[in-house]
């Protein structure tokens, strides 16, 4: 019945009168499309973890990934502060 299939996007090959250049004036591309193997067609859940895991693992940076843990660091400590979960726990006690 395909309740559950994605409907694709018509595409039109137009070209405008005076264009005198290569490809399609209209085309919209992101910049780091030519980078990334997650943006193919929908795949599946598995294939697009199995395609974003890849991606991560092939392309690792340290600094991002040090900045992502910082943030997340800081965002679960704002966030035990707003609670007010008791942090003395985890100190020595004397």
């Amino acid at each position: 019945m395909g309740l559950m299939k994605l409907k694709k996007n018509r595409k039109y090959n137009y070209k405008p009168r005076y264009y005198k250049g290569e490809g399609s004036p209209y085309e919209l591309k992101h910049k780091f499309d030519k980078y990334r193997k997650t943006i193919n067609p929908p795949k599946g859940i598995k294939g697009k973890l199995n395609a974003a895991l890849d991606e991560y693992q092939n392309d690792r940076d340290d600094t991002v990934n040090r900045r992502v843990f910082i943030i997340a660091g800081i965002l679960i400590l704002l966030f035990l502060f707003l609670i007010g979960f008791d942090l003395s726990i985890f100190l020595p006690q004397s």
